[in-house]
């Protein structure tokens, strides 16, 4: 069958939104943060201190939205800011100890989602469908690469 007889855009947009929803839901009860901020908060873990700029890269979002972002955490004491080592012009963002605390209530949330991922998918199901959105966000990458 075609994706567009399995309206398979509609199943991904809503599932990807349930499951955000769901996740949110869990997360805030749990670390006191949403999953989208769960993931600044990891970029910036990993890759700390880093530049805005940087963590926008890292998630392909625009640098102008993160800034909100940004400031949300900021203002919960997730991250804070420090000059940049390489330009005093230039500030970077580390983790604080508090967001470093959230990250870590928050494992458990993620470990519960991709379980039930996993029983209703199985582990083929979970390979297959990594696989083929791997390749349809490759093949969006080069179309949006050519058109540049």
């Amino acid at each position: 069958m075609s994706a567009s007889r399995n309206r398979l855009y509609f199943l991904l947009q809503v599932t990807a939104h349930r499951l955000k929803k769901h996740a949110d839901e869990a997360l805030i009860a749990e670390g006191s943060v949403t999953a989208t901020q769960a993931a600044v908060l990891e970029a910036i873990a990993k890759n700390g201190p880093v530049s805005q700029r940087r963590v926008a890269d890292i998630l392909s979002q625009r640098e102008s939205a993160m800034t909100p972002m940004m400031s949300r955490l900021l203002k919960a004491g997730h991250i804070s800011k420090i000059r940049s080592s390489a330009d005093r012009r230039a500030w970077q963002l580390q983790l604080t100890s508090q967001g470093a605390e959230s990250l870590r209530k928050i494992r458990a949330s993620f470990t519960s989602i991709n379980a039930l991922i996993d029983t209703e998918l199985g582990l083929a199901g979970v390979d297959n469908v990594t696989a083929g959105l791997k390749k349809l966000l490759n093949a969006l990458n080069e179309t949006k690469n050519a058109s540049n």
